[in-house]
């Protein structure tokens, strides 16, 4: 105890020492009355610096008391030099405007606002503008993540044309769809490792989301062709400063959040960033407990090697939620209000989550560097609910129940090896990598006491609670086994990118990977013995990757590219082999565009996935007769997935920002045998909507009487598509398993307010009030939230 008030009165003496110091901040604008990017700002006595915001904002905290010169550089720009006094504990104001030509403030704002075509993004490993690469990419920056006050991930990604949201059983996690394909546990990374997907991640504090869309296999294996999301979270700085906030809103939100940066030496800086969150919900009976610290190292080693260590813990308590369910099996439940639940009054879905990072990075010359990544997470689930509400059309509907207890200890470690060298005329920019994980998951079963007969806990009317007495008793659980089932991989890949000449260029790259599904370990906790389970199973695969460049001019480039991905499969053949992966081809062609000299960029791609290696049910058994064996598979199908992706975003006018997008996707089946288990020729696939798109505009107000105002619309729209299940012939349901759902659109308003360091922002969501639904299946069946309101007062130091 003595030790922590010692550096608890360490800690407030450094802030004291801090409130002494003052700060300058400031403005830097063209003679044209745009904002000036990314212009190095420099102090020269105190030997520190930082760069101004897109929006030409700039902020340098804990200056010694004094007089100072304040140099401004930037590539393309004349140095400027401005002398400043710097008073204690004050701010002080000191703006700059360019004064060359139009004509070079032009090359420079190109420069200093480097859009998202020119932005290199972590998740694809190497340091090249996505203007370069062959394959379509997008990120949402922490500006939009504040100005729409997101806190989950969801919140984020609809902003990204092309992934749509889903749901998950109990809504005890969120799901994503793109081009066709479900964003599983593979395919969510935190700071470029795997992250497990069966919890909500928190978002507020995120730097960045970055989405690699279409297939990343080369840099990351056993991914679906789909998309990659990356996590970024903030790091630490070398200059004190942070924010308090509190955000409220609607059905009881609370959320404070404090983050604090800084340095601890010369060479060492943190960050630590911790959230608390608890809401009830339009839901009747439904809460929410959210719990999260982010605590990061940075330590400069020299000038060519940096440490980072990032950790982050997560403590999320719900209420499992499936919505109001389905009739009949294939009919959505609207006869019920939206906030209409049918759950247990004891149900719950406790999480803990740990992520533990380490990562090194260093630069060998100009040329060349290595990275290399260490990370750990361990995940706890435990869960007890009502399970799978499916009524009668009477409404009558006999309450299941679920018991789970899961963990999962993941690790994950990845060396990259970047550089650039000539072949004559040719030059090359390479990345060579190799990666190794292992993934234990652990299940646990669960006798439950106390039950009729089929395991039925009681029965409930959806429409009429007092047809039947609905027990609320919490029965007794006996943990009887726990499973451990251990899953290895590793891979190793090189990837080239050759520029033939200023136009051109070429992308190559192979990837092999190999994955091992080790033997299972039953415990039989109640006999005391252990078993085994199914036998290994091994897979490995080759995913090559090729592209073109072609480059016009300097704000135009034209693409195609060729990739594949593999997935497991479950099941054997007929002689009882182990399944190989399925190959997934993807064929990709997009022109990106930054116009207006870079005020927008406008990208436009389309692209074709095809599985020609699709498993399905075998016809017949290896005696020749009609199988009746759902896990004897053969490959006799083939889906295609078919679309096209706009995306535009930029900044036309000073201080108007907007980003906004479409989608247009066709996934079904195109090949199929037409036997028993097979599914049906020409159906789409369920979960995935034809149409999506997304628009948001913000504007920033920069007159004098309305300086620090700011104001946006935003708008989402989720069309049509298919829940339940897809068909099969020779199915045991005679109508059709599929569950039509409309798409809907919803729309935001957002206002804001910023006073020196204080800051209000306020948003309207769903304004209109629309009403749909998310469907997981044809059970869980959630309907969207209403209009809410949120607002976050925050105060920056």
């Amino acid at each position: 105890m003595k030790y922590g008030l010692v550096l608890l009165l360490c800690f407030c003496l450094q802030l004291a020492a801090f409130a002494q110091n003052g700060s300058i901040e400031g403005r830097i604008t063209t003679s044209e009355g745009e904002p000036a990017g990314f212009v190095n700002v420099y102090l020269k006595e105190a030997g520190k610096g930082t760069a101004s915001s897109e929006n030409g904002n700039y902020t340098l905290k804990n200056v010694k008391p004094g007089n100072y010169t304040l140099i401004t550089s930037l590539i393309g720009l004349q140095t400027q030099e401005k002398t400043v006094a710097v008073e204690p504990g004050k701010v002080t104001n000191l703006d700059f405007t360019l004064s060359e030509s139009s004509q070079k403030l032009s090359e420079v704002q190109v420069i200093a606002r480097r859009t998202q075509n020119d932005r290199p993004v972590a998740v694809g490993k190497m340091a090249v503008r996505p203007m370069d690469m062959p394959q379509s990419m997008a990120v949402v920056g922490t500006e939009v993540i504040t100005e729409q006050q997101a806190s989950k991930l969801s919140d984020v990604i609809k902003n990204v044309n092309g992934v749509a949201l889903g749901t998950t059983r109990g809504t005890t996690s969120e799901t994503f769809f793109a081009r066709g394909y479900n964003l599983g546990a593979n395919n969510i990374m935190k700071n470029g490792a795997r992250s497990n997907s069966a919890v909500i991640p928190e978002a507020s504090t995120l730097e960045r989301v970055e989405v690699l869309k279409g297939s990343a296999a080369l840099l990351y294996g056993n991914v679906s062709g789909g998309a990659v999301i990356n996590m970024v979270t903030k790091q630490p700085k070398y200059e004190f400063g942070g924010e308090i906030s509190m955000r409220a809103g609607s059905y009881n939100l609370y959320k404070p959040l404090v983050d604090i940066y800084g340095p601890i030496s010369q060479k060492l800086a943190f960050r630590v960033i911790g959230t608390y969150e608890t809401a009830g919900s339009y839901r009747k009976n439904i809460e929410s407990e959210r719990l999260y610290v982010n605590p990061s190292l940075l330590y400069k080693i020299s000038n060519r090697t940096d440490i980072l260590l990032q950790a982050d813990y997560l403590k999320h308590d719900l209420t499992p939620d499936f919505g109001v369910g389905s009739l009949a099996d294939t009919i959505l439940n609207t006869k019920v209000g939206r906030s209409a639940t049918f759950n247990t009054p004891w149900a719950y879905n406790n999480v803990a989550q740990t992520n533990a990072s380490l990562s090194v990075n260093h630069q060998f010359n100009e040329t060349w560097k290595l990275n290399f990544i260490a990370a750990r997470q361990d995940f706890d689930r435990n869960y007890f609910s009502t399970e799978r509400i499916q009524a009668l059309a009477n409404g009558n509907w006999g309450r299941k129940l679920t018991r789970s207890k899961i963990a999962e200890d993941y690790y994950n470690s990845q060396l990259n090896l970047n550089g650039a060298f000539k072949t004559g005329a040719l030059e090359h920019t390479v990345l060579v990598g190799a990666d190794a994980e292992r993934y234990m998951n652990i299940t646990n079963g669960f006798n439950v006491l106390g039950l009729r007969k089929g395991g039925v806990y009681d029965s409930i009317n959806v429409f009429d609670p007092n047809r039947f007495e609905a027990r609320t008793d919490l029965p007794e659980t006996t943990n009887i086994t726990r499973t451990e089932t251990p899953t290895y991989r590793y891979g190793v890949f090189a990837q080239d990118l050759i520029s033939i000449s200023e136009k051109f260029k070429v992308l190559a790259g192979l990837r092999w990977s190999y994955q091992e599904a080790a033997q299972a370990k039953i415990y039989d906790l109640e006999k005391d013995t252990v078993t085994t389970g199914a036998k290994a199973k091994y897979d490995q695969a080759f995913s090559p990757r090729v592209g073109l460049v072609y480059q016009p001019s300097a704000a135009t480039s034209v693409f195609a590219s060729y990739s594949n991905n593999f997935t497991t499969n479950a099941g054997t053949d007929i002689y009882g082999n182990n399944l190989k992966p399925s190959i997934i081809d993807q064929y990709e062609v997009g022109v990106k565009n930054d116009l207006i000299k870079g005020r927008l960029s406008a990208n436009v791609t389309i692209y074709r996935i095809l599985n020609n290696d699709l498993a399905q049910m075998a016809r017949f058994d290896k005696d020749g007769k009609e199988n009746a064996n759902a896990n004897f598979k053969e490959f006799t199908g083939q889906t295609t997935s078919d679309g096209a992706e706009i995306d535009l975003n930029g900044t036309l006018l000073p201080g108007l920002n907007f980003l906004a997008g479409y989608s247009y996707n066709f996934m079904r089946y195109t090949k199929t045998p037409g036997n028993k288990g097979s599914y049906k020729e020409g159906e789409r696939l369920v979960n995935n909507p034809a149409h999506t798109g997304n628009a948001s505009l913000f504007y920033t107000f920069s007159t004098d009487k309305l300086k620090g105002l700011k104001v946006g619309v935003s708008g989402f729209y989720t069309g049509a598509r298919n829940a339940g299940w897809n068909n099969t012939y020779g199915q045991t349901q005679q109508f059709s398993r599929l569950i039509k759902v409309d798409g809907f659109t919803t729309f935001d308003l957002t206002a804001g307010y910023t006073y020196k360091q204080i800051s209000l922002l306020a948003k309207m969501s769903n304004i209109t009030n629309e009403l749909n639904y998310y469907v997981h299946e044809n059970y869980s069946v959630n309907p969207i939230a209403p209009r809410q309101f949120v607002t976050t007062v925050s105060y920056k130091f």
